[in-house]
């Protein structure tokens, strides 16, 4: 970005692509890093903090930046990838700047920032803070606030900005990465202080802080459920995948657990109480309650209809299991699996059971995990039928799921092929 050009709205850059001189993508903008300064002076940007594909964040000076555009940010090529460390004097603009609350100078008003602006100094390759977007109006709830004039104000014209985080809420963090996948956002909570994750996850709507808590590591999951009220804790498990809200489960003390099973409905909490009766690394420890079943006299088009379901993971939309009523797990005798590719192969009109898989061994619940592995990689499948003794069909494990349990327990937040090390930043 040239001297001299207009300023940009910092909410601009999340999630913005990152690229070298040639025109490839080496990462994504996460955050900003500033260092605040005495008295009113503006605080100086001093990077950005971009994820790479490896998921890993380093630190990008804002003296390799050599180009700030609608949708991307180039680079001078040059990166240090070793992992980002936040220092004493540095500050991260989307999780600690962001729904503050802080006061006009001239009016002592309390007001609550949206969005900050950057912009280069003239004839510098320094940047700095100029502008605090800010709103008028106090809050009338945990993390809603009336709704009040905005405006843009300079940032010496704002008092507030302590070191320490305080009055937070979420709302305008949330709102710049709405557009995350639950993986991705799972991360940026990861990397939030401790206080800041507990406010953006109760923030967050239950069904959306379900599927992040499926991808957070496992310290994160405890600590983010036991700062919950005990019923919204027993929603969000509800709204988890079986699978993964009995492994959590199965973390907790027996009193919280116990505690949170009788809070739940009946049926999920004995789909939970189901799960965790198995070996953790079995396929019934594996497996999820709730894979598409269907009667023998329902359609290709009933199965397909199913599978739109746009809640299904890809895995679990990839086949349907053909069984006798009852329809949910346990079910009935199971007859056999249906590909999706099969259904996509035949007319709307003809039956499922005349389509069914029935060569295709289903695991059993006590399959440990290196079989588990090994069938998957024998058929090349993406999901496989788990039946007991009595030909039932208890449900089904995906591939997700057994790679989940194959990693070294810190996959999350290892990066591969890179050196560890501290970042080489300055202030």
């Amino acid at each position: 970005m040239a001297a001299g050009a207009p300023r940009i709205f910092v909410s601009h850059l999340s999630d913005v692509a990152v690229f070298d001189p040639a025109g490839d993508q080496v990462g994504r903008v996460r955050d900003l890093v500033v260092m605040l300064r005495v008295g009113r002076k503006p605080p100086r940007l001093l990077g950005l903090v971009v994820e790479l594909a490896t998921r890993r964040r380093i630190f990008l000076p804002m003296t390799r930046v050599t180009s700030v555009e609608s949708g991307q940010v180039i680079t001078t090529g040059v990166l240090n990838v070793r992992r980002f460390e936040q220092r004493p004097t540095e500050r991260l603009v989307f999780g600690e700047l962001f729904d503050r609350r802080v006061r006009l100078a001239g009016t002592d008003e309390e007001v609550t920032v949206l969005d900050v602006s950057v912009q280069q100094l003239p004839a510098r390759r320094d940047w700095e803070i100029d502008r605090v977007f800010v709103r008028k109006g106090r809050r009338t709830g945990a993390f809603r606030r009336a709704r009040g004039e905005t405006l843009t104000v300079e940032w010496s014209a704002v008092t507030g900005f302590s070191l320490e985080e305080h009055g937070q809420g979420a709302e305008n963090l949330l709102a710049t990465f709405e557009q995350l996948r639950p993986a991705d956002l799972a991360n940026v909570l990861h990397h939030l202080s401790a206080k800041r994750r507990a406010e953006v996850a109760a923030a967050l709507d239950d069904d959306r802080l379900a599927d992040v808590l499926e991808e957070l590591p496992e310290d994160d999951q405890i600590e983010i459920l036991g700062k919950l009220q005990e019923e919204r804790a027993a929603d969000v498990l509800e709204a988890m995948d079986p699978d993964d809200a009995a492994d959590l489960l199965g973390e907790l003390p027996e009193e919280d657990k116990e505690r949170l099973l009788n809070l739940m409905e009946p049926s999920d909490a004995a789909d939970m109480r189901r799960l965790m009766s198995y070996e953790e690394h079995t396929a019934g420890g594996l497996m999820t309650t709730e894979p598409i079943v269907l009667r023998p006299d329902a359609t290709v088009a009933d199965a397909l209809a199913r599978v739109r379901n746009p809640d299904l993971s890809p895995a679990l939309a990839a086949q349907v299991y053909v069984c006798r009523p009852p329809d949910e797990t346990p079910t009935g005798k199971y007859l056999g699996t249906v590909h999706f590719q099969r259904l996509l192969r035949d007319p709307p009109y003809t039956l499922v059971s005349s389509l069914a898989d029935q060569d295709l061994q289903p695991l059993s619940p006590d399959a440990a995990l290196p079989v588990v592995a090994g069938f998957f990689a024998t058929y090349d499948m993406v999901a496989a039928p788990v039946v007991d003794e009595s030909g039932s069909l208890l449900g089904a494990v995906t591939v997700d799921d057994v790679l989940d349990h194959m990693l070294p327990e810190d996959w999350r937040e290892t990066e591969f092929h890179l050196d560890e090390g501290t970042p080489a930043h300055g202030s």
